[in-house]
């Protein structure tokens, strides 16, 4: 194993380590938060971004993410749907809701106290259409072609391997599929070192993209009718940001 496959993999544990413990104090009933407390009352973290949403307390406690991909992912009855590193389920509970009885929502999350989270909320929810997977985004454990929609929600800027994920996105897509993420990215002028202060600043991200970079990847990936935007001010040159783009449809036939 090399110096760089150690750390990427000390990495992906701390993170998995860390939402676990999180996953197992929302099961408690207590609040819970990844992020310093002004970056959620500043911007629309959390479950700030589902006013209103129709979901199990838990799975509402344990939002953590940095938007709401549901409601820019367009999601049609019938179609089928994953969660990159989907946590409380949350938004594969709304997911599934959205694509009804003859979809299906899949959640991939590495942490199994997150998945066993949000297969109970699943069950509290009397959601059938939910599927929850074990593994890591940089790795889908799904056949290539298998999905209509990948989202995420502020999960691909923890990765260490961000190009893997986006090409494994890219990977289970059926031609013509969409990707449609939450995100944190840095404003361009930030040096590596001011980038990594902002990080632990915010407590929300680690190894961010900037947008460009972002756009390159996708590139890259074989993503077109990419569109990143830029939502609330996360603090230190963070943003969070909506990313889209599309896998080419196939030839005819």
């Amino acid at each position: 194993m090399t110096e760089d496959h150690r750390a990427a993999t000390g990495q992906r544990e701390a993170v998995i380590s860390r939402y676990s413990g999180l996953a197992r104090t929302a099961l408690a009933g207590d609040a819970i938060a990844d992020c310093d407390v002004d970056a959620f009352t500043a911007g629309c973290f959390g479950a700030a971004a589902y006013p209103g949403a129709d979901a199990p307390e838990a799975a509402l406690r344990a939002s953590l993410g940095c938007g709401n991909p549901v409601a820019v992912a367009d999601l049609r009855p019938g179609e089928t749907v994953l969660d990159l590193g989907s946590g409380g389920g949350l938004d594969v509970l709304l997911s599934a809701r959205r694509v009804g009885p003859g979809g299906t929502a899949y959640g991939l999350d590495g942490s199994p106290d997150m998945l066993a989270l949000a297969r109970a909320s699943a069950e509290k929810a009397g959601v059938r259409n939910a599927r929850f997977l074990h593994g890591h985004i940089e790795d889908i454990p799904l056949p290539g072609g298998l999905v209509d929609v990948v989202i995420s929600n502020c999960v691909i800027n923890l990765s260490t391997d961000k190009a893997r994920v986006l090409a494994e996105a890219f990977r289970v897509l059926r031609p013509g599929g969409r990707l449609g993420v939450s995100d944190v990215i840095a404003s361009e002028g930030l040096d590596p070192r001011q980038r990594a202060e902002a990080e632990q600043l915010t407590g929300c991200a680690s190894g961010t993209l900037t947008q460009a970079e972002y756009h390159r990847l996708l590139t890259a990936a074989g993503f077109t009718g990419i569109t990143i935007t830029a939502t609330s001010d996360a603090g230190g040159g963070l943003h969070s940001a909506i990313v889209k783009a599309v896998r080419p449809p196939g030839p005819a036939g």
